[in-house]
């Protein structure tokens, strides 16, 4: 029996185009009869591929009932519930990157104020130094010119006894002239040896402290 293309297309479940590609590359039989084409077929090809089609037809109808579940309302809550629990963890997951990330950022932070710190207190330990130095230089000068002063001293003593205007007087000496109490004078004489290596005012000779008062002014000190 013979069909035309369109009857071929439906039975056989097939596009025109690619009928029209098997009638080119000659794997199908055909003839042309006033101007339209017809396909030959058997009677047996023709019931054998509408066997098959039920056949097929009947296991895919088979497998989808064996496939599709019923969808019940639990089946529903219980997706939603999955989809849920899923979504918690992704959400558990980014918190945790972000406090992570949070921390390395902190930790960079304190790593570098440690860094500036370490630098300033390196320079702060070089200032020091400096000062240090500087007033060692400072307390060292004060010493020599006390000396120098003391032995000027000495020599104006010896050449000048009877000079009125020369005035060094022993501190202990001194304090025991004022009206004070035994405490006031130690208060005065702590203040004076606490001061005497820097204050070019106090005078120091074999272990004693001495005033010049016709040079300076030893009123801060002898406040009481």
């Amino acid at each position: 029996m013979r069909l035309t293309l369109d009857e071929y297309s439906r039975h056989f479940r097939m596009s025109k185009e690619m009928i029209s590609s098997k009638l080119k590359e000659k794997k199908l039989n055909y003839i042309i009869d006033d101007g339209v084409t017809y396909i030959l077929v058997t009677r047996n090809s023709i019931e054998r591929h509408s066997s098959l089609e039920v056949k097929v037809k009947s296991q895919e109808e088979a497998a989808k009932a064996l496939v599709k579940p019923k969808i019940t309302v639990a089946t529903v809550l219980a997706l939603y519930q999955r989809e849920n629990q899923q979504l918690k963890e992704k959400i558990a997951q980014l918190e945790s990157k972000i406090d992570k990330l949070v921390d390395d950022k902190e930790q960079m932070l304190r790593d570098e104020m440690n860094k500036i710190e370490q630098v300033y207190s390196a320079k702060d330990e070089q200032l020091k130094n400096i000062l240090e130095l500087v007033n060692a230089k400072l307390m060292l000068d004060n010493r020599q010119q006390t000396v120098h002063e003391i032995q000027n001293y000495e020599a104006i003593e010896d050449t000048q006894t009877k000079d009125k205007k020369f005035q060094l007087i022993e501190l202990r000496e001194y304090l025991r002239t004022l009206d004070l109490k035994s405490h006031q004078r130690k208060i005065i004489k702590k203040r004076f040896l606490a001061v005497y290596d820097n204050d070019i005012r106090v005078l120091q000779q074999n272990g004693k402290l001495f005033l010049d008062f016709s040079k300076y002014d030893y009123s801060d000190l002898l406040e009481y």
